[in-house]
């Protein structure tokens, strides 16, 4: 009988964070793939003999925000170490990095699955550090921009708690709008702000055991870290099946070829030469500290949920909606212009979505649609107004999506409003009435039925643009007006 195996996976993720300056000098945080190379740059971040970095006390309370975030304990004294390997752009041959006492541990996030229920998954440790600078390769030559060299650098270590890679996915979206929530990293996973990096170990479903794991290094989005993590588990499972055995490996992810490929054998944590930072202090956080940041947290993801299930949203609805910051906030600011919250959540999920998935659009792009919160606000209006038809609706609001432009100049210069005004729709029901005298007659038998084919003669007589709300409400009275005389 074949062995059955589960995956075994933990995530490393590095998220930039959104402070002005770096982590250990007075140098700029930019953009780097916008900045000129190597512009934002001091003798501090560039490693040169005696700089004596200084800690960035913004970059100590945003990491730990993220660690308050994650249920995570605020330790009252943490520390910087010296993390040595060799890189180009790593100048100072080792990296200050927070090692055997970080600032924040034994947290956790909870997820949710496709069955409806959830899981939590541990955090094992929030830690600091700084940034590397970037390579780039231009024909047979190498670049080194440092503008990104000494950029405040939180890293998020999971427990080895997740089993799929969905999971890893459910895990990765939601850590990526928490940090978003709080204002400390933008997400942008195409820059390289937030960078995930997945240990893959398999087993025998029912074991215990850890096995030998690789790594796969700088997934650069959710998608890639889910392909990589399919591609590996299956790679893993093969050596198994075939009696061979797994070695423990840094790999990438080729994108071109769909595979993981070695790039080196793994170090070990004694490789790193760990020992405490000689020109850095302890850092303390007294209980005050912690207590003021606690308080300055926003309303996250989990409990945006709940308020929004509070406005009648389903819990699917709810969840969809607050996870992406920016369409969260899209919503909110529909509800703010006068858009029932129901109303707002189907437009959003089943028409808004479904053209910019159609456009290749991710969520967090909805700013650039021309659809603004204020626009859908209004198009819903004009609906619950009785102006325009569900589907005339729809029409506008691909007109506006195409093209933008206001909800009712749209339907003013495409002729699109209802006639909702009950004169002019009486007679049409008389006179649809006095032409059907079968009809009439056995709808007063009581086959309530026949109003139904009544209803479509009376819309046809009317043409384009009739209130289907109204002409029902004109055609019963008539009807149950005749049957009484």
């Amino acid at each position: 009988m074949a062995t059955a195996y589960e995956a075994v996976i933990g995530l490393e993720v590095h998220a930039e964070l959104e402070t002005h300056s770096k982590m250990f000098c007075g140098c700029a945080v930019v953009d780097s793939t916008t900045a000129a190379p190597n512009t934002v740059v001091c003798p501090v971040c560039l490693g040169m003999p005696g700089m004596l970095p200084v800690i960035n006390r913004r970059a100590i309370e945003y990491a730990m925000t993220v660690g308050l975030a994650l249920h995570c304990h605020i330790a009252p004294v943490s520390q910087f170490a010296r993390k040595s390997y060799f890189y180009p752009d790593l100048p100072k041959g080792y990296q200050i990095s927070q090692y055997g006492l970080p600032l924040s541990l034994k947290g956790y996030l909870d997820i949710d699955l496709t069955d409806g229920g959830s899981k939590r998954i541990g955090v094992r440790r929030a830690h600091l550090e700084e940034d590397t600078g970037k390579s780039m390769h231009v024909g047979g030559t190498s670049l080194i921009d440092f503008n990104r060299s000494g950029v405040p650098l939180l890293e998020i270590v999971s427990e080895p708690d997740l089993r799929t890679p969905e999971e890893a996915e459910n895990y990765a979206r939601k850590l990526r709008a928490i940090l978003q929530y709080l204002g400390v990293n933008n997400g942008d996973m195409s820059k390289g702000v937030l960078r995930f990096e997945a240990n893959i170990s398999v087993r025998p479903v029912g074991s215990n055991e850890l096995r030998t794991r690789t790594e796969i290094k700088n997934l650069n989005s959710i998608r890639i870290l889910v392909k990589a993590s399919e591609y590996e588990i299956s790679r893993q499972i093969r050596i198994y099946e075939q009696g061979g055995s797994i070695q423990q490996a840094t790999l990438g992810w080729d994108d071109v070829r769909q595979v993981t490929v070695i790039q080196r054998v793994k170090e070990n944590e004694d490789d790193y030469r760990y020992f405490p930072e000689p020109d850095l202090p302890l850092v303390e956080v007294g209980r005050e500290w912690v207590d003021q940041v606690q308080s300055s947290l926003p309303e996250l993801p989990d409990a945006k949920r709940e308020r929004l299930i509070g406005l009648g949203l389903s819990h699917y609805e709810a969840t969809v909606l607050v996870a992406e910051q920016a369409i969260s906030q899209y919503f909110e600011a529909a509800v703010s212009a006068g858009a029932e919250p129901k109303k707002v959540a189907n437009w959003v999920i089943n028409d808004l979505f479904r053209r910019m998935n159609g456009a290749g659009l991710e969520r967090d792009a909805v700013a650039q649609t021309h659809v603004t919160p204020e626009r859908l606000a209004a198009l819903i209006k004009l609906i619950d107004a009785g102006t325009i038809s569900t589907n005339a609706a729809r029409s506008v609001f691909q007109t506006m999506y195409d093209d933008g432009g206001d909800p009712a100049a749209i339907v003013a210069a495409r002729g699109l409003a209802q006639v909702s005004d009950e004169g002019p729709i009486r007679e049409k029901v008389r006179a649809v009435l006095d032409a059907s005298p079968t009809e009439v007659a056995r709808y007063a038998a009581g086959e309530e039925k026949v109003a139904k084919l009544l209803m479509g003669t009376v819309m046809h007589a009317i043409g384009k643009g009739g209130n289907p709300q109204v002409v029902q409400k004109v055609l019963i009275a008539e009807l149950d007006a005749r049957k009484a005389g």
